[in-house]
């Protein structure tokens, strides 16, 4: 795939240089500079999320998000380590906030205790609840629209709000849906 984008990449460069080689070094100057201005304006967003999450946890907040949502994290991941599924809210929660590579580190750490517990079900589940990530409050897509100049921002909310929703159902079901014919096929 990085050859193809590097080929990609390599052709257009071409193509611009031999049709209008005044503005080829200009383009690719500007371009670097919105994408310098793009990160800084993530990373902004990036830090206030994570030093909030840092202040969750010390604070113990993360804990009573954790123990609130333990019941239905028990029986959506069919497991009763308390541990692997604190890892899992908190997972979860920075998905909710619409913060695409914060929860990283907390899902594979979850993932790598649901598979020593040889729960691949929980470890299905929260790859399937990553992939679909129901988003509450899509931060990044917002931070995204107002850097690059949108009159209104958080105007893709509820579309947002309802297009996860749908994927994040969809998911759960089809993966319980698999799981129940699998359970079929390995009684027979």
């Amino acid at each position: 795939m990085n050859a193809i984008f590097a080929a990609i990449f390599f052709a257009a460069c071409l193509l611009f240089l031999f049709s209008d080689p005044d503005l080829f070094l200009a383009a690719m100057l500007k371009g670097g500079q919105k994408a310098a201005t793009l990160s800084l304006s993530l990373l902004s967003v990036y830090c206030v999320w994570l030093g909030f999450f840092k202040v969750m946890e010390k604070s113990g907040a993360m804990g009573c998000v954790s123990r609130a949502m333990t019941p239905l994290a028990r029986r959506l991941f069919r497991t009763q380590d308390k541990e692997a599924i604190s890892l899992a809210a908190g997972n979860l929660s920075a998905n909710l906030l619409g913060l695409p590579g914060a929860p990283t580190p907390l899902g594979i750490r979850a993932t790598q205790r649901f598979l020593a517990q040889n729960n691949g079900f929980a470890a299905e589940m929260l790859f399937v609840l990553n992939a679909t990530s129901l988003q509450l409050l899509p931060t990044t897509v917002i931070a995204l629209r107002l850097a690059m100049g949108s009159a209104s921002p958080a105007d893709i909310f509820l579309p947002t709000l309802l297009a996860t929703a749908f994927t994040t159902l969809l998911g759960v079901l089809l993966l319980l849906a698999a799981e129940t014919c699998g359970r079929k096929r390995r009684a027979r």
